[in-house]
């Protein structure tokens, strides 16, 4: 009340912008910035150290874990007098040939496997329809060629099934292996050697890595070359890059919402409009976040689809890399875009000199603060609500029900948590929460009550909504730690600005230090824990494997490792046993695991062994138009 220059309505006075230029009141804001990056450093390093322990936990734990066994070989060299499985069983046989237990091929999935994915898919909607008492006979013909549901014959996993190891393959599929493989080792140390040590003279030839788990891998892009690996990643970053910079320009429709004094001086013809003050208040309220939201929905399925396009082998690999793609998205167009766009529609100046950018940034983020306040409760409190209600998955449960008239199957599938939309939101709320913590602190009570709420939301989520499909190790932990470190850097240097434009330069200087001190802390880390999430531990794994051959357990997992990889099984081996979805009156069930892998499946399991399968596309009609099969 004291500030006349200041409106009543304005947040400028709960914000670093009320202090005036040489004011005591600046040690304060220091004095915060030094116990706030101390605190978030020490927490950091114990959080670190819990989630290392449970990652080494869960390595252990897992002592039948096939991936522990399994090296994944690409760039296989061609050869004009053998295939590529031979060449891969000499090469290994005679480099290995002391820990080398067999190899699995890849193959390239073509027309045939999509039709039997679809003869799969069919029976499944032909046998629930069978089952309905009010279903007219004609719905129980086949919609390609008017046979009935008995066309379809229950064929055992007997030799014609595709199964790992086996010398009996399909000629055919001889002719459609890829230059890619997957080598078991009799030892999980030998396999771990195998995956980093160079195989040839030639690095673009028997590349070596580690496989992922069987229900983790991505087998469509194991069949990518390996020399097309560079150019994908080089077109993919670029990609990213394009859609983050072109992404400013709904940034600035937004930020224009929120300057209607600049926008009627530049457009006159809108101050009849925007005189009322009901609509001022929904213009520059929520209506900017809302806005905002809308457009955002559509960044992560394009980020996943361009983190697909860039060659990862696993699906685990592919949402880390997509969740990186949209956490760079989300703090370059929702913080620096806003920030620098809000002011760049008052000034509509260019920078002379590039200590401009750093002047510009420290007087236009405390500005910002009634916005990102409004984002808070918008998109974090909303998206919270959102999560919880599930929106998209009623809606087309509703649609595949009641106007498709189809209640035999579930819509949309077994959803797995999205990884790659919500870990960047929660982590551009903690990078708000430390630029604003020392700025504009007003803002921290509202994400102490989003952070409470996203704790109880997500733990129910993942507990008992989500399916976990695979494991991937903590491995997004380094995300977050990066994440971190940077946003504690920024608010370093922001704050070194405000306080040199506030005239205070020895408040100033103390900020130097402690920048350097946590560059320092991030160093450490990268060092001390960030190794442990890239690689497994040679120590961790000889202890298995002397351990499991003390007990007498090595036969028995090279056994298993002979099944565990199974490029043409059906998704309802494993998962199915403890999620069933649609059980038939004859005991049989049909389940799902990832939709994605019906595209890349020709099988179609069940629990008692039986599975509907065609070899031939002329066989598949013959057995359709045949009742009697």
């Amino acid at each position: 009340m004291q500030h006349h220059h200041i409106r009543s309505e304005s947040l400028d006075v709960f914000t670093i912008g009320n202090v005036k230029e040489r004011s005591k009141w600046i040690w304060a804001h220091c004095l915060a910035l030094y116990i706030i990056s101390c605190s978030a450093c020490l927490l950091l390093y114990v959080e670190h150290k819990n989630i290392t322990k449970k990652r080494l936990v869960h390595i252990t734990g897992l002592s039948r874990n096939p991936s522990h066994f399994t090296v994944v070989v690409r760039g296989i060299p061609w050869s004009p007098k053998e295939s590529y499985s031979v060449s891969v069983r000499n090469f290994f046989g005679k480099y290995y040939a002391s820990s080398y237990l067999s190899h699995q091929m890849v193959y390239r999935s073509g027309i045939v496997q999509k039709l039997m994915s679809d003869a799969a898919k069919m029976y499944e909607m032909i046998r629930f329809n069978s089952t309905e008492p009010h279903v007219r006979s004609n719905l129980l013909r086949c919609c390609v060629c008017g046979g009935t549901t008995h066309s379809f014959r229950m064929l055992s996993n007997e030799p014609e099934s595709i199964c790992p190891g086996s010398d009996n393959i399909d000629p055919d599929l001889r002719e459609k292996e890829c230059a890619a493989a997957l080598i078991f080792y009799r030892t999980r140390y030998a396999a771990l050697v195998a995956s980093r040590v160079l195989q040839s003279s030639n690095p673009m030839h028997w590349v070596t890595d580690r496989a992922p788990e069987p229900l983790d891998v991505y087998w469509k892009n194991l069949c990518i070359p390996y020399k097309q690996l560079w150019i994908r990643k080089l077109a993919t970053r670029l990609a990213s890059l394009v859609l983050t910079l072109l992404f400013i320009v709904p940034v600035g429709f937004v930020q224009g919402l929120l300057h209607l004094e600049g926008l009627q001086k530049r457009f006159p013809f809108l101050k009849g409009d925007l005189e009322n003050k009901y609509i001022i208040r929904v213009v520059t309220g929520y209506l900017p976040s809302v806005v905002l939201m809308i457009f955002l929905y559509a960044v992560p399925p394009a980020m996943m689809w361009i983190s697909t396009i860039e060659g990862s082998i696993s699906r685990s690999a592919r949402k880390r890399s997509a969740c990186t793609k949209v956490l760079y998205f989300l703090i370059w167009n929702i913080f620096f875009g806003n920030v620098l766009s809000g002011k760049l529609i008052e000034r509509l100046s260019v920078f002379s000199r590039p200590g401009d950018v750093t002047a510009l940034l420290a007087t236009a983020v405390p500005a910002q603060t009634t916005f990102f306040m409004t984002y808070v409760l918008t998109s974090g409190w909303a998206s919270l609500s959102t999560e919880l209600m599930q929106p998209y998955v009623l809606i087309c449960n509703f649609f595949y029900k009641f106007i498709l008239r189809n209640n035999d199957g579930p819509s949309c599938g077994i959803l797995s948590f999205p990884y790659h939309t919500e870990l960047p939101r929660v982590l551009l709320f903690g990078f708000v929460g430390f630029v604003y913590s020392v700025m504009a602190p007003l803002i921290l009570p509202f994400l102490l009550v989003y952070f409470f709420l996203a704790n109880l939301v997500y733990r129910n989520q993942i507990l008992n909504v989500y399916v976990t499909k695979y494991q991937s190790g903590g491995r997004f932990w380094p995300i977050v730690h990066n994440s971190t470190i940077f946003s504690l850097v920024l608010t370093q240097v922001l704050s070194m600005a405000i306080f040199g434009l506030k005239k205070s330069t020895v408040a100033s200087g103390f900020t130097i230090p402690l920048i350097i001190c946590t560059l320092l802390y991030n160093e450490f880390c990268k060092q001390r824990f960030i190794p442990v999430f890239k690689n497994n531990v040679a120590q961790v794994f000889i202890d298995m494997d002397q351990k499991d051959a003390d007990c007498g357990m090595m036969e028995e997992i090279h056994e298993q490792l002979r099944s565990a990889y199974c490029q043409f099984a059906s998704t309802s081996n494993d998962l199915g046993k403890n999620v069933p979805l649609n059980h038939f009156e004859d005991g049989h069930s049909v389940t799902h695991k990832d939709p994605e892998d019906m595209k890349n499946v020709p099988l179609n399991h069940f629990e008692d062994g039986h599975s509907v399968t065609h070899k031939d596309p002329e066989d598949m009609k013959s057995s359709m138009t045949s009742p009697g099969n």
